[in-house]
């Protein structure tokens, strides 16, 4: 692992100050980011350590009946809330299904859709990967791919992005709030990761020094809670990631179906 600063800010404001400098990353529970550094896929020169800055681990209740999630509210305890879980029962069960029990008491919500793939090529240097190197090729194409991507992939990149979380959260219209050097805005998740195109190393909307502080389900969300499901297909039922994945949610009217949501991970 390289040598690197760090940097402990106090407010948002600070840590997106820090963060925009060439060579800085965020940290906060850490869970996939210091697997990639001790791995030596990433390098970063600075660690801007936002797991203690106020006001990001709350799960609120809004006006409109939806919720909104703290980027540092851990993903076990967003999944085992209970006014949560009623509510959004599909987004608990993709929580609780994802990693094991003791990354899900550390890892956050705003690292759950930051996570890189899982991508065996891209985690070894020894072989050509276009998201950790642009430009070297894709080994994975002619390689070991059966946990690959079925549709949005490219000529540059066949990896996918492995988190279950987003999978209902694009079902049911969720926002992502992120704050940066050019102010604040929100992006709906289903934009908020990139296809890989001719540029796989870019993998989500985010510039530099961009922070997301939050994750909004909408009220219009809730009326799903009844018949909301996630299923995931894996190799090992205790600890692995989807072969594949599925967020179905109904909305009921009448014993008729009047709305249907579904998300494919």
């Amino acid at each position: 692992m390289n040598r690197f600063d760090y940097v402990r800010p106090a407010t948002v404001a600070e840590a997106i100050a820090a963060a925009a400098l060439p060579g800085s990353a965020y940290l906060a529970a850490g869970t996939n980011l210091l697997d990639l550094m001790k791995g030596g896929i990433v390098a970063p020169t600075r660690l801007v350590d936002v797991s203690r800055l106020p006001g990001l681990d709350r799960i609120e209740p809004l006006p409109d009946g939806g919720v909104r999630i703290g980027a540092r509210v851990r993903n076990a305890d967003l999944a085992h809330d209970p006014t949560f879980s009623k509510r959004f029962p599909a987004v608990a069960e993709a929580l609780l299904s994802g990693a094991s029990a003791q990354l899900r008491n550390a890892a956050t919500v705003g690292g759950n859709l930051l996570q890189r793939t899982r991508c065996a090529y891209f985690y070894d240097p020894a072989s050509a990967c276009n998201k950790r190197q642009p430009g070297a090729g894709c080994d994975a194409r002619g390689g070991e791919n059966r946990l690959h991507a079925v549709m949005g992939w490219s000529e540059s990149c066949i990896a996918t992005h492995p988190s279950d979380f987003c999978v209902p959260l694009a079902a049911l219209d969720a926002v992502v709030e992120i704050e940066g050097p050019t102010g604040r805005r929100e992006v709906a998740l289903e934009d908020f990761h990139l296809l890989p195109g001719a540029t796989p190393e870019r993998e989500s909307v985010l510039a530099p020094g961009d922070l997301v502080v939050a994750v909004r389900l909408p009220g219009t969300a809730a009326p799903f809670a009844a018949h909301a499901r996630y299923l995931k297909l894996r190799e090992r039922t205790s600890y692995a990631f989807a072969v594949v994945s599925a967020a179905a949610c109904l909305r009921m009217a009448d014993g008729v179906i009047a709305e249907a949501r579904l998300a494919l991970g």
